[in-house]
């Protein structure tokens, strides 16, 4: 059975996971160790244990259906999951591509778990197969469950990040170990998932066949089963209550700041789109908290207290005690578990990043059972996160930077970091959104920053708001003259880069406003074959240094408000 593909493996990687969690203890299966003591199978995260589940007769129908394309369990495919360079057919991966990308868009809510529950059902529950972190919230999302993983991984724990959406290629959203799957790879297990997918569609439940979001999520469960992870990081795609990814029960529910967006799915009020959210908390799990507004605050804790969630809370039981610009990043004094740490280096800008490295440490201590991490642990997480498109540079002379922030309260955090960050005189701007974003509050954000913007279309979405459209409502903001519209992303760019090279050294260019045109520029100016990102420092259990902390239920203060948090933008 061990050769049958990411079906018949579960059971052998299950022990492989036995095996690596005792090394990491430098213990045998059956002895104790520090690391088993406190996690990562699911051991005092939560009221139920985590289960391990065994191979069940229907996971089996795709080995039956794929006996030609059994992959023996060594460490080739191991290489192939980590995105190692092996041969693949460009063309095929392209068509596939395109196939998932015709589905129902993830853009759009089916409102309904049936479908993703019938084939995880046939694919044997490959949700179960690790304990599941789960990341929600309207902003800083993708970024936190970057960092969750980077500090599980120098703990040496195996990781599965499922994102979305992507930047440049569909395998960015499926990391075994912080690296994406490789295409041959991510091509198999759609070739060996398909039949499964095919048998859902027949019935279309809730009157649609199974959607791309709902495909590519089955995908990262099968993958994470196959690889096998010690555990699971799963970014919801939108809200939380339907979202695929809560087909899997988190033993920890993480909840980022809760601002407007996609308000025509979730809701018109904080409110509404908190109650949506807090559909990830489930019984007996821990919810780890970001700061909130005090709407989100009240619903989010009426949750915890309805179906007997601890609640963890910014601000409370964990937060952010100081930060100081460095080069490159910056300096964190952090409040955890074991009491204030300082002098924690985070490569990424701003301070709706360092309030998002406090909520990402405080969800690996929770998934500990509520221990602190050794310190070293930390400083080797947070020191190796890299975060695509985050503020990034992408060019110099002149240089570029490259955000996603897409919504008003993204585009705040992002300007207030920038500001920090840069002095360029002038700046402009390189902006596209999608026409169902709230895109005059948008931009009247930017018209306090930019000299100059540069509007455009980008072409990976129908959704795309038209450069005529765009320009109209700039010009009504910008005034004309300061509005230099283009036909697509390249001439945009062209045009912004020769601006703020005419101006002088002081320039700079800021693209913002579409994970679609962050993806766009990326292509254009980093390219798609980079090496992959290191891998952080490991830590051995022996290193580990740890303290407990009870980590009761705990209500709003008496104000019922938290200390508002900023947020990255990581939502379609």
């Amino acid at each position: 059975m061990d050769s049958a593909g990411p079906v018949g493996r579960q059971r052998s990687g299950e022990l492989r996971r036995e095996s690596r969690i005792s090394a990491i203890g430098h213990g045998s299966p059956g002895a104790a160790s520090p690391i088993r003591r406190v996690g990562p199978l699911g051991v005092r995260l939560c009221a139920r244990p985590s289960v391990r589940v065994p191979v069940p007769v229907n996971w089996l129908v795709l080995t039956l259906m794929n006996t030609n394309q059994a992959v023996p369990a060594d460490d080739s495919r191991r290489g192939a999951a980590l995105g190692a360079s092996m041969s693949a057919d460009p063309r095929r991966h392209a068509q596939i591509v395109e196939e998932l990308s015709a589905r129902w868009p993830e853009n759009r809510v089916g409102p309904s778990l049936d479908r993703i529950a019938a084939l995880c059902e046939l694919m044997g529950s490959p949700q179960r197969s690790a304990p599941v972190i789960q990341v929600t919230g309207t902003n800083g999302k993708g970024s936190t469950a970057i960092m969750i993983d980077a500090l599980l991984r120098a703990m040496g724990l195996r990781t599965g990040r499922f994102s979305s959406p992507h930047l440049q290629d569909l395998t960015e959203r499926i990391c075994i170990d912080g690296q994406p799957i490789a295409p041959d790879r991510f091509d198999e297990l759609w070739e060996q998932v398909e039949p499964l997918v095919t048998m859902v569609d027949g019935q279309r439940l809730g009157g649609i066949e199974m959607t791309f979001f709902e495909v590519m999520t089955a995908l990262a469960y099968a993958a994470f089963a196959d690889a096998p992870v010690d555990v699971m990081i799963m970014e919801v795609g939108m809200g939380g209550r339907w979202d695929a990814t809560n087909v899997a029960d988190a033993q920890v529910a993480v909840v980022g700041p809760v601002a407007m967006d996609h308000m025509q799915y979730l809701g018109d009020t904080i409110a509404e789109i908190a109650g949506e959210k807090a559909g990830i908390i489930k019984a007996g799990s821990t919810a780890v908290m970001a700061g909130q507004e005090a709407d989100a605050a009240r619903v989010l804790a009426q949750h915890c207290l309805d179906v007997g969630a601890t609640m963890v809370r910014e601000g409370i039981d964990f937060g952010l005690l100081d930060r100081q610009p460095a080069v490159g990043g910056q300096l964190l004094r952090l409040d955890t578990s074991s009491g204030p740490i300082g002098d924690i280096f985070l490569p990424l800008l701003g301070a709706h990043m360092a309030h998002n490295a406090a909520l990402a440490l405080a969800s690996v201590e929770a998934f500990m059972g509520g221990k602190g991490l050794d310190p070293k642990v930390i400083e080797a997480g947070f020191g190796q996160v890299i975060a695509p498109a985050r503020l990034e540079t992408v060019h110099s002379d002149p240089t570029v930077v490259l955000d996603t922030a897409h919504n008003p309260h993204g585009v705040r955090a992002t300007l207030a970091a920038l500001r920090e960050a840069f002095s360029f005189r002038p700046m402009i701007g390189v902006v596209a959104m999608m026409a169902d974003k709230q895109v005059d509050q948008v931009l009247a954000q930017l018209e306090t920053v930019l000299d100059t913007i540069v509007v455009t279309h980008v072409s990976g979405s129908r959704r795309a708001m038209s450069v005529a459209e765009l320009s109209d409502m700039a010009s009504g903001i910008f005034g004309a003259n300061r509005v230099r519209p283009a036909d697509d992303v390249a001439q945009a760019l062209d045009a912004a880069m020769g601006e703020a090279e005419q101006a002088g050294d002081q320039a700079g260019v800021l693209v913002i406003g579409s994970v679609y045109l962050a993806g766009e520029v990326r292509d254009i100016l980093v390219g798609r074959d980079q090496p992959a990102a290191p891998q952080p420092l490991r830590l051995g259990a022996d290193d580990l240094q740890v303290g407990e902390r009870d980590l009761g239920l705990i209500l709003p203060d008496e104000s019922g408000e938290f200390d508002p948090g900023d947020g990255d933008q990581d939502d379609v």
